[in-house]
């Protein structure tokens, strides 16, 4: 192999290499990073479109194409719009977005939770009569997670002679924050799980799927 081109991949490791890093930095190192800062302001997008935040993740990306060499800019681009398409819980739109990534599309499971919460909790863009659809599903949603908790209950009390309304409601109302609780955990676990397996391969670690940044 000629020198030049030995040099150019060593050169690539270890820019990937450091990108790797630069994901287990905090958001304030992040910002402080000069060497990688495309690949860095590319992770604070990433990371401001999992906590649902469309508005910081758009400016995080913009300043990272504008901090990108000609080459990466469309894979940051690419990269926006999977996240973007995440903080703004447009699943169909996520999809596209990873596919043309060339990362595997979300799950069945992961595209209807995806909608579940844009009914519920919709971006800021959506207009007024969203919004209160969304508080309506949510009050609905509420009632039948009660109304469950307390069938629960009443049939655990059954053979003892029954449980009241109050504290059978109340006791629903445990239940279903301890049933809430543990789905949460299991999700997480697994997540982080699945991003620990993505990182050890050297794969994305990003909303949706998307691929590493490219670093400067």
């Amino acid at each position: 192999m000629p020198p030049k081109q030995r040099q150019i991949k060593i050169e690539q490791r270890g820019a990937m290499e450091a990108i790797q890093a630069l994901e287990q930095r905090s958001d304030e190192e992040l910002e402080a990073e000069t060497k990688y800062k495309s690949a860095a302001l590319a992770i604070l997008g990433g990371r401001a479109a999992e906590r649902f935040d469309a508005e910081k993740a758009r400016g995080y990306f913009q300043r990272a194409i504008a901090a990108a060499r000609p080459q990466e800019r469309m894979q940051i681009r690419r990269m926006a719009d999977a996240s973007l398409a995440l903080a703004e819980r447009k699943p169909d739109a996520l999809r596209d977005a990873v596919q043309r990534l060339g990362q595997e599309a979300p799950s069945g499971r992961q595209m209807f939770a995806l909608r579940a919460m844009g009914l519920l909790v919709p971006p800021g863009s959506a207009g007024i009569l969203a919004r209160i659809r969304g508080i309506l599903l949510i009050i609905l949603l509420i009632f039948v997670l009660l109304a469950i908790g307390l069938g629960v209950v009443e049939l655990i009390a059954l053979p003892f002679g029954g449980l009241g309304l109050a504290p059978g409601i109340l006791l629903g109302l445990f239940a279903v924050i301890a049933a809430l609780a543990i789905v949460a955990a299991v999700g997480r676990r697994r997540r982080d799980r699945a991003l620990a397996a993505r990182s050890g391969s050297g794969g994305a670690s990003k909303p949706g799927g998307a691929s590493k940044p490219p670093g400067r």
